[in-house]
């Protein structure tokens, strides 16, 4: 978040996805009710530090700290907030003052703060809890968007991979040690990450299909998620086939596992130094890139996920139900999960990190793997575009072949196709470089040329020593 973005949400004022609180010195218990009404609603913008009318008045830095810290911990508490939360707040410096910040994601289900359910109306936060009506309301419009929460009342623990759950433990404890998984039984832990519900408006319990996607048994998953394969290729040789496949349809946490090892298997690893430390940047290319494709997908459609691997680029296609159309700019979207309790789990076990931070990640990491930028279009069918060939490489690459044609023109006409395909590549061409690449006199370069501006191929632009010949 950009002081400038924080400039300009303040001067929007509060409204139904802006709030501010002026918490100079600690969190007020109103910060837990606007976290639960913009998960309820549509998700908004948290600023701390500034007055209802939108005036910075900053936090005390000495306290900033310990209110992060309580922050992410009342929010990952299931006594407090639930299900949990995996957010945390941002310090932004803003005219000298230091605000915190953050950013509240949709979820997919009816969240409640301390055993009440808020949601937003204009700039406030109402308790519903007491009214049927509105609950329901509620609980029909989540239901209606979100297809991971649908409920499969006839799955039972038998139908669940519980080997996994000690796993699924240790990786959370790894990122927050006192994680409130840490202790729980196995159903517990489902009932505090969302994946078994019990739906009000329907009177259904049971787990749901984000429950069976992470945590079901192979055949549970196929029969409840047309969806699941992921299919892997390699193509390099021949891209009409393959020359090694991975053919993935099991429960999320172990799909994941096979795809980074597919994708590190045939990818190189060089080590980047960001500040003092050697970085695996395409461990990271490939955590945000699985990620998102696990976690962001529409899995109720029978359309075959795919992640292939060719000589120059990873490329990813996943079914979506997309908010926008068209190439996603990483300075200007606004990130919406598609599945928000598969995020908040994959958050929570280290596999992904705040809403909307995997595509600034891939952009940054990418650019330090190959040189290049990623392409993520959005759609009814998601593609992700990774490239993996060094720009400088492909360049060089490039100049190689050039200086292969230039050894083999032996005629004008072949000369004057090599001068084509240079001033394509380079932008432009001066004599100078043609006599030395050519190992000709400049006299017989100018009268190649002069013969190429004659038939209107090639501009002869600038005087004197600044003369360079394009394409016109």
């Amino acid at each position: 978040m950009t002081p400038d973005r924080i400039r300009q949400l303040l001067a929007d004022g509060e409204g139904l996805t802006i709030e501010y609180k002026e918490c100079v010195n600690g969190l007020s218990n109103s910060v837990w009710e606007t976290v639960c009404s913009f998960s309820n609603r549509y998700g908004g913008h948290i600023i701390l530090g500034a007055y209802n009318d939108g005036t910075p008045v900053g936090i005390n830095p000495n306290a900033a700290q310990q209110m992060k810290k309580n922050f992410a911990s009342i929010l990952n508490n299931p006594q407090k907030t639930s299900p949990s939360l995996f957010l945390s707040l941002e310090e932004v410096v803003l005219d000298g003052m230091l605000l915190l910040y953050a950013h509240i994601p949709i979820s997919s289900q009816i969240q409640s703060c301390s055993g009440r359910i808020y949601d937003r109306n204009e700039d406030g936060d109402f308790d519903i809890t007491n009214s049927t009506e509105l609950v329901a309301q509620l609980s029909l419009r989540k239901s209606n968007q979100f297809t991971e929460r649908e409920i499969f009342p006839y799955a039972t623990l038998n139908d669940m991979r519980l080997d996994l759950v000690p796993r699924v433990k240790k990786m959370a404890v790894s990122r927050v040690p006192n994680h409130p998984w840490k202790e729980m039984e196995a159903m517990e832990l489902f009932k505090s990450a969302g994946l078994y519900e019990d739906d009000k408006r329907t009177g259904k319990k049971g787990f749901n299909l984000a429950g069976i996607l992470l945590f079901g048994k192979n055949e549970v998953v196929r029969s409840c998620a047309p969806g699941i394969v992921t299919d892997a290729l390699l193509r390099r040789d021949n891209i009409d086939r393959y020359d090694d496949r991975c053919y993935v349809e099991t429960n999320l946490i172990e799909a994941y596992d096979q795809l980074f090892d597919f994708i590190s298997k045939h990818t190189n690893d060089p080590f980047v130094l960001i500040g003092d430390q050697n970085v695996s940047v395409r461990s990271w290319i490939a955590r945000e890139l699985i990620s998102n494709l696990l976690a962001h997908r529409e899995y109720s459609k029978a359309f075959n996920a795919k992640l292939i691997i060719e000589r120059e680029r990873i490329y990813t296609e996943n079914w979506n139900r997309s908010n926008e159309h068209g190439r996603i700019d990483p300075d200007n979207f606004a990130p919406q999960s598609k599945n928000p309790i598969i995020a908040k789990f994959f958050m929570n076990i280290g596999r992904a990190d705040q809403l909307g931070s995997g595509i600034r990640n891939l952009y940054k990491y990418t650019k330090l793997y190959s040189g290049g930028e990623p392409e993520l279009i959005e759609g009814d069918i998601f593609k992700t575009i990774i490239p993996l060939v060094s720009v400088r490489k492909k360049q060089a690459n490039k100049t190689s072949e050039i200086n292969k044609r230039i050894k083999q023109a032996n005629k004008t006409s072949e000369k004057k196709a090599v001068i084509v395909g240079y001033i394509e590549e380079h932008g432009k061409v001066k004599v100078s470089e043609l006599t030395e690449l050519f190992n000709l006199s400049e006299g017989r370069v100018r009268a190649i040329l002069s013969e190429m501006v004659k038939d209107g191929v090639v501009r002869k632009v600038g005087k004197t020593k600044s003369v360079h010949y394009t394409l016109e």
